[in-house]
This record gives structure tokens, C-alpha cells and sequence, in this order.
């Protein structure tokens, strides 16, 4: 049993390496949070730090399990992923039609898509750097309070339901230089599941899941990010073992320094 556990805990261990996938420089800065912490808007100063200019695609993770033959599908522990995990492929190193090339990689655990970061030198951002960035347009570092933007957004969530992410890049990058972070995908967050104060107090039903929604509004110090509700309400409806077909990740790294 010692030894068992402690090969899957090697699992998370992946030896780093370098990799040739463009980051942006994030100075930092102080966020005021959508989320509430205690009743009130969070007010989070951050540190720089780099991150991915857009996801990771198929092809990349494509290579990442290749190199790691103990996260492929069928070999994974199911401790770190569950029977979702890269249903889009068509095999365990064969992508196919629903899962091009060119696309964000979905269907990734929590934990997978944590050693891809760790083999990249990275880690998988933080809600606060995730949603500092997010809240950029193409010319305003903070956008938020914009009403066309937002319903944008919200739009264009809408017009994905049930539909796999399409390819990555149809739409500027944003005043930091970072693509399509608000309308293609959810994305995991390393912190997701302390997002919400009662996630772990989920129960299967359709009751939960509204109560879960709603929580997710209480804990909102904004109540106009609906499109930022929609993404808390859907990842911390996720055990880090799940994967679902619209949720995929990015990577960042800390700057020297930091």
C-alpha cells in the first residue's frame, strides 16, 4: 500500500522542462474581486507573474501525454481522472474530428492539467490572477463595469452551449497581449474549489445545482458579472478527478524575483 501510494503521488511529480509556448507579463496590481469575502468586494494585490497567451491546445497536451504515458487515457489513475477524462479523442493518442489540433484541449482533470503546468515550469493560475486578467478588453486594463462588454460575453457563453470550443484566436487578444480567456472555454483555476464557501457540501440532484447557482450569486460582490457567476458555478460544481467538455486550462509562472 506505502508503495502504491507513493507512485501516485509521483504522478505529480513530473520533472519540469522548458517549452517553447508563449507567455505573457502580467505587472500585477490591485484587484477589486467580483467575489465577496465576507459580505464584501475583495480587495487582492498581486504580484507579476507570466501566463499563457492562450490554452493549451490538443496538440500540445497530445505531446505532454506521449512523453507521460501515465496520463493517458485508460492509464490514469482514476483517482486523477475520472471516465470523462479526454472523451473528445478518438483514442488515447489519436485526437480525431471532435478534438482538432488547433483547438484548447478539454475533458482534462484538475490534476492532469496540473502536471502539463508543472512540466512547463508552471502552475495552473491562481482565481485572483485569473480574473485580473480576464478583466481586460483590447484597450482597458479593467473593462468590467462596460454593460456592451459584458453582454458580449454573456453572448457569446450562450451561443456555445453544447458545442465544443472552437479554435483558438478568432478574437483579439486582450491589453495584456492574452487570448480568448472570457468566451471559448471554463478554465481551471489551482484554487477553484475554495472559490465557494460550501463546496464541499454539494449533493447529487438538481436541487443542489440550484442551490449551488444561487450560493454562487450570494457570493458575488458584483451582481452585473453574470458571465463570471456562470464560470465559479460551473468549476466548483467539479471534484479535481472530473473533466467536462467546456472546461480546459492555461498555465502561468511566477517572474524571477516574485
Amino acid at each position: 500500500m506505502v508503495k502504491r501510494i507513493a507512485g501516485l503521488l509521483g504522478l505529480l511529480l513530473i520533472a519540469p522542462v522548458a517549452s517553447g509556448a508563449d507567455y505573457a507579463a502580467i505587472p500585477g496590481g490591485v484587484l477589486v474581486s467580483a467575489l465577496a469575502v465576507d459580505g464584501a468586494a475583495a480587495r487582492i494585490v498581486l504580484k507579476p507573474f507570466a501566463m499563457r497567451i492562450e490554452p493549451v491546445t490538443n496538440a500540445e497536451f497530445l505531446d505532454f501525454v506521449r512523453m507521460h504515458p501515465e496520463w493517458q487515457r485508460g492509464q490514469v489513475s482514476p483517482l486523477f481522472a475520472g471516465p470523462q477524462y479526454l472523451a473528445a479523442w478518438q483514442g488515447p493518442l489519436t485526437l480525431g474530428p471532435e478534438a482538432r489540433p488547433e483547438q484548447p484541449v478539454t475533458g482534462v482533470s484538475w490534476f492532469a492539467a496540473r502536471a502539463f503546468c508543472t512540466r512547463e515550469q508552471a502552475r495552473l493560475p491562481t482565481w485572483y490572477e485569473w480574473e485580473f486578467v480576464a478583466a481586460a478588453d483590447v484597450t482597458r486594463r479593467d473593462a468590467r463595469q462596460d454593460p456592451a462588454r459584458n453582454q458580449d460575453i454573456l453572448d457569446a457563453i450562450q451561443a456555445a452551449t453544447g458545442r465544443r470550443p472552437g479554435r483558438i484566436g478568432r478574437h483579439p487578444a486582450d491589453v495584456w497581449g492574452v487570448r480568448d480567456l472570457n468566451r471559448l472555454l471554463w478554465e481551471w483555476t489551482g484554487d477553484y474549489a475554495a472559490m465557494f464557501p460550501d463546496a464541499d457540501a454539494r449533493v447529487p440532484g438538481a436541487g443542489a445545482s440550484l442551490a449551488l447557482c444561487g450560493g454562487s450569486a450570494l457570493a458575488f460582490a458584483d451582481k452585473n458579472q453574470y458571465a463570471l457567476m456562470m464560470r465559479v458555478a460551473a468549476l466548483t460544481a467539479l471534484k479535481p478527478a472530473d473533466a467536462a467538455s467546456r472546461v480546459g486550462f492555461r498555465c502561468v509562472r511566477d517572474l524571477p524575483g516574485e
